[in-house]
C-alpha cells in the first residue's frame, strides 16, 4: 500500500537516532557521518537493520548533513553521498519504506542571514533529485528551525520530485522555534504548502513536547508526526548520556498517540530499545481520525491572524493610489518611507498589511520583492500581496516568508486560470472579487452568483473555501449611489449562503465627495453589522478607530470593554502621546528600535553636531539595543527584528568609528571577545548572531570561525590577550570537543572566562563541562559581557 494511504489509517513507526548509534560505534570527532556511506557502508546498514528488527516501518537515510555546503570540506559530491545512502537503506533486510533525510543547511537565510532563498532552494534541489533517482520512497525534511528554510526545502521537493513530503520542525521549551515560529503558524504554512505530514522532532524530550504537539494537532488537518529526543544530553565520565529510559519515553509517547499523532519515532538519544518497546506496545493502536480544521488564517513567519473569530483590520496605506509622497518614494526606492507606513499602521491597530507598489514607471516586481523583505525584517504582521500582474504575485508569494493573502482573483475565466494555480501551489489565501466578464453586477444576487463561481472553480483546483475571502466590491456613492446598499446586501447573502469570510475596501465609497470621513465611518458601521470580517481601511484615522473600538464592545468581542476603556480613558494623554510621537521621528533611539537603517545615518550625523561620539553611543545606541533586547526576551519581537536593529546600529556605529579614528577624540570603545564554533562542528549560525549583537554593543570580536581546534583557540587567546571566550556547538557529538577545549584552556592556566552556547547546551551541561557562563541567546551574551568587563 502507498504510504500516503497508510498514514491515514494506521499508526506508523519511524526509526530512532542515527548519530547516537554512530557514537556508540565509535564515530571519531570531526568525522562527517555522511561520509561513512562510502567509507564504511556496512556500519550504516547494520544500524538500519537494527531498527527494522525493532519494528520500524520507515528507516531514514544517513543524509542529514548531505548539503553541498556541509560536504564541500569532503572529497564527495552530494549525489555520491545521497545515492549511496539510499542504496544502503534499500538493501537492508526487511525494509518497508526508505525516507530521504534532509536536515538544515547550516546557514541562516535572508534577511537574518546572508543565504538567498533561491540558493537554499538549489542546494535542496540537488539532494531531492539524487534521492528520488536512487529510489527513496519519501522525503523527510527535519530538525528545521527556520520556517523560510522549510519552505525552500518543500518547494525543492515538490517541484523536482513526485515523492511524498514529511516536514518536522524543532522547537525550544518556550514553544517556538529558534527564529520565532509557533505551532499554529507552522501548521498554517506547511499545510498550505501541501506536505503530506508535519510535526515536531528533536527539540526537547517527549514530556516537554506534549504541550507543543497538542497545539499542532489542534490545528492540523493532515497527519502529525512526532520524533522527540530522549531528553537533553548530559555528560558522565566524559560520555554523552540521555537520562530518559525507553519505558519513560513510551509513557509520554502513548499520550501523544492518544492526542492524535499518526506517525512516531525517536530523535537524539533514542536507539533500538526505544523503537522496540513502542512498536510492541502501540502497534495495534488505531490512530484518531483526522478532521478538517475549518479556520481561515494568514501568517508571517512568527504570527498567524485568524480571520472570522473577531474583527481584523487590513491596513491600506502601502499603496501609491492618490499619494504623491508615496509615489515619489517608490521612484526613489526610498524603502524607509514605506517601512514607516508599515510601522505606523501596526501601531494604529492593523492586523494585516496590504502591499501594493504598482506604478507604470517602476519595475513593480523588483520593488515588490524588496518591500516585502524589508517589511518582514522589521515586523511580524502577515501581508496581503496586492497586484494586477500574476507574475508579480507569483514571485512575491514565492519569496514571502509565511502564508500570505493574495489580492486578488475575480470571476473572469482568465483571472481564475492565472491566479488559482499560484494560490494552490504556495498555499495562500485569496480575495475573490465579485466581478466577471460582464463587469461588476448591479444587484446583490448577481454578485452572489459570481462569488459562487469563484468558490466552485477554486475547489476544482484543490483550494478549500476556508482560504477564500469574498469582496462584494464597494462602489462610490458619488457615481453609483443606488448600488451602495447592494454591496451591504451582498455581504450578508454571501456569508449566509457559503459561510466564507468577507472583506471590503471601505474608503472607495466616498471617492469624489467632500468630508469623506463621515461617509467612510458610516459605511464601515453598516458593513460591520452585515458581517464583514476583514475590512481594508486606513487604521490611522481616528474616526475609523472610534467605530472599530465601539463595534468590538457592542459585538462582545472586546470582553469587559477592556481595550475600549484603556483607549478612551486616556483621551487627555492622547495629545501628549502625539507630541511624543512627533519627537520620535527624529529620535535615533526609536529609529534603531524600528530598524530604519538609512535614517540611522542621517540621525547620527545630526547628533554628531551637538554631542560627542561616546555620548551618542551611551545615550542612544546602547539604550536602544537594550530595549530591543528586552522585547526579544519577552517575545514581543523575534530574531529577524533583533538582527535588523543590530544592523541599524551598525550604520551609526560605523559613522561614529570613522569620526573617532579621524579625530583621535577618544580611545577604542570595545573590549576583546574571542568567538569560535568548536572542532567537529560546522554550524555557526548561533555564533554569528552573537557576534553581530556584541559588535554593535561596541565589543571587538576575534572571530575564529567554525570547526576550530583547541590549539588555535589557545594561541589566539595568548596572542590577542583575550579575557572572555565564547564557544558554540550545535551537535551533541561536538559538545565533547567543547569540554576538551575548556580543559586545555584551564591546563594552560590562561586568565580568561569562558561562555558557552548552542542548541544542546543548558545550565546543567555548562556546569558539567566547567564553563563559566551559559549563553541562552545573543542578548544573554551581552549581559555577560557587560557584567564581565565592568568588574
Amino acid at each position: 500500500m502507498h504510504i500516503k494511504e497508510r498514514i491515514k489509517n494506521e499508526l506508523l513507526f519511524f526509526d530512532g537516532a542515527m548519530g547516537t548509534q554512530l557514537q556508540k560505534k565509535g564515530l571519531k570527532l570531526g568525522t562527517l557521518p555522511e561520509t561513512l556511506n562510502i567509507t564504511n557502508p556496512n556500519i550504516i546498514k547494520e544500524i538500519h537493520e537494527l531498527y527494522i528488527r525493532s519494528g520500524a516501518q520507515i528507516i531514514t537515510t544517513n543524509t542529514f548533513g548531505a548539503s553541498e555546503f556541509k560536504l564541500k570540506r569532503t572529497e564527495y559530491t552530494v549525489e555520491e553521498i545521497v545515492e549511496s545512502a539510499v542504496k544502503i537503506a534499500k538493501s537492508a533486510t526487511g525494509v518497508q519504506y526508505v525516507a530521504l533525510d534532509i536536515g538544515p543547511i547550516g546557514r541562516l537565510l535572508e534577511p537574518s542571514g546572508t543565504l538567498k532563498f533561491e540558493e537554499a532552494y538549489n542546494m535542496f534541489k540537488r539532494q531531492m533529485i539524487a534521492g528520488e533517482k536512487a529510489g527513496a520512497d519519501l522525503i523527510l525534511i527535519e530538525t528545521i528551525s527556520d520556517l523560510y528554510e522549510a519552505k525552500a526545502a518543500i518547494l525543492a521537493a515538490k517541484e523536482n520530485t513526485k515523492l511524498p513530503v514529511f516536514c518536522t520542525m524543532t522547537f525550544t521549551e518556550d514553544g517556538r522555534t529558534f527564529t520565532g515560529t509557533d505551532p499554529l503558524t507552522m501548521v498554517n504554512v506547511l499545510e498550505g504548502l501541501d506536505v503530506d505530514a508535519l510535526g515536531l522532532n528533536c527539540s526537547v524530550g517527549p514530556k516537554e513536547a506534549i504541550p507543543i504537539v497538542e497545539k499542532i494537532i489542534k490545528y492540523s488537518s493532515i497527519p502529525v508526526m512526532v520524533q522527540p529526543n530522549a531528553g537533553l544530553p548530559e555528560i558522565e565520565n566524559g560520555e554523552t548520556k540521555y537520562k530518559i529510559t525507553p519505558k519513560e519515553f513510551l509513557t509520554h509517547m502513548k499520550k501523544i498517540v492518544e492526542m492524535g499523532a499518526q506517525i512516531i519515532g525517536g530523535c537524539c538519544g533514542t536507539d533500538e530499545r526505544f523503537i522496540k518497546l513502542m512498536t510492541k506496545e502501540l502497534k495495534t493502536v488505531k490512530p484518531k481520525k483526522i478532521k478538517e480544521k475549518e479556520f481561515t488564517a494568514v501568517s508571517s513567519y512568527s504570527k498567524t491572524v485568524k480571520i472570522g473569530e473577531t474583527l481584523k483590520i487590513i491596513g491600506e496605506r502601502i499603496n501609491p493610489t492618490g499619494k504623491k509622497k508615496f509615489k515619489q518614494a517608490l521612484r526613489d526606492k526610498n524603502l524607509d518611507y514605506i517601512i514607516k507606513e508599515a510601522i505606523n499602521q501596526k501601531e494604529e491597530g492593523a492586523d494585516i498589511l496590504d502591499v501594493n507598489v504598482g506604478l507604470p514607471e517602476i519595475n513593480e516586481e523588483e520593488i515588490m520583492i524588496k518591500v516585502i523583505k524589508e517589511i518582514q525584517s522589521v515586523m511580524g504582521l502577515p501581508l496581503q500581496i496586492d497586484s494586477s500582474d500574476p507574475k508579480v504575485i507569483e514571485h512575491a508569494v514565492r519569496i514571502y516568508n509565511g502564508k500570505p493573502l493574495i489580492n486578488s482573483v475575480n470571476g473572469k475565466k482568465e483571472s481564475m486560470e492565472k491566479i488559482f494555480p499560484i494560490v494552490k501551489k504556495y498555499g495562500a489565501c485569496v480575495v475573490g472579487l465579485t466581478l466577471d466578464e460582464r463587469g461588476i453586477p448591479k444587484k446583490a444576487e448577481e454578485r452572489v452568483e459570481v462569488a459562487e463561481k469563484i468558490i466552485k472553480t477554486a475547489q476544482k483546483y484543490g483550494i478549500h473555501k476556508k482560504n477564500i475571502l469574498i469582496d462584494c466590491l464597494v462602489l462610490t456613492a458619488s457615481a453609483q449611489q443606488e448600488d451602495v446598499m447592494e454591496t451591504i446586501k451582498a455581504v450578508r447573502m454571501v456569508k449566509e449562503k457559503f459561510n466564507v469570510k468577507t472583506t471590503l475596501g471601505i474608503s472607495n465609497v466616498s471617492f469624489g465627495l467632500p468630508n469623506r470621513s463621515i461617509l467612510n465611518k458610516t459605511f464601515l458601521a453598516m458593513a460591520l453589522t452585515a458581517g464583514v470580517d476583514a475590512p481594508i481601511l486606513n487604521p490611522k484615522k481616528e474616526e475609523i478607530k472610534e467605530i472599530i473600538y465601539s463595534y468590538k464592545v457592542l459585538s462582545n468581542q472586546d470582553k469587559q470593554s477592556e481595550k475600549f476603556i484603556e483607549k478612551y480613558s486616556k483621551v487627555i494623554q492622547k495629545k501628549l502621546n502625539k507630541e511624543i510621537k512627533m519627537q520620535k521621528e527624529i529620535d535615533l533611539k526609536q529609529i534603531i528600535i524600528d530598524g530604519l537603517k538609512d535614517e540611522a545615518i542621517e540621525a547620527t550625523k545630526i547628533l554628531l553636531k551637538e554631542k560627542k561620539s561616546m555620548e551618542i553611543i551611551n545615550e542612544f545606541l546602547i539604550p536602544a539595543l537594550d530595549i530591543v533586547g528586552q522585547r526579544y526576551e519577552k517575545e514581543e519581537i523575534f530574531l529577524p527584528q533583533l538582527i535588523r536593529s543590530a544592523e541599524t546600529v551598525k550604520k551609526s556605529f560605523e559613522l561614529i568609528k570613522e569620526i573617532i579614528l579621524k579625530s583621535g577624540e577618544e580611545k577604542k570603545v570595545g573590549k576583546k571577545i574571542l568567538l569560535a564554533t568548536v572542532q567537529g562542528d560546522v554550524h555557526d549560525i548561533g555564533k554569528n548572531i552573537v557576534k553581530v549583537i556584541l559588535e554593535n554593543y561596541g565589543y571587538e570580536i576575534v572571530d575564529l570561525g567554525k570547526d576550530v581546534p583547541a590549539q588555535k583557540i589557545i594561541e589566539s587567546i595568548k596572542k590577542e590577550n583575550i579575557r572572555l571566550v565564547g564557544l558554540s556547538a550545535l551537535m551533541t557529538t561536538t559538545v565533547k570537543s567543547m569540554e576538551y577545549i575548556i580543559k586545555e584552556i584551564r591546563k594552560n592556566k590562561l586568565d580568561c572566562k569562558i561562555m558557552v552556547g548552542g542548541a544542546v547546551l543548558n545550565q546543567k551541561y555548562t556546569d558539567m563541562i566547567k564553563a563559566d557562563y551559559y549563553v541562552k541567546d545573543a542578548q544573554k551574551a551581552v549581559e555577560i559581557a557587560k557584567q564581565f568587563f565592568s568588574i
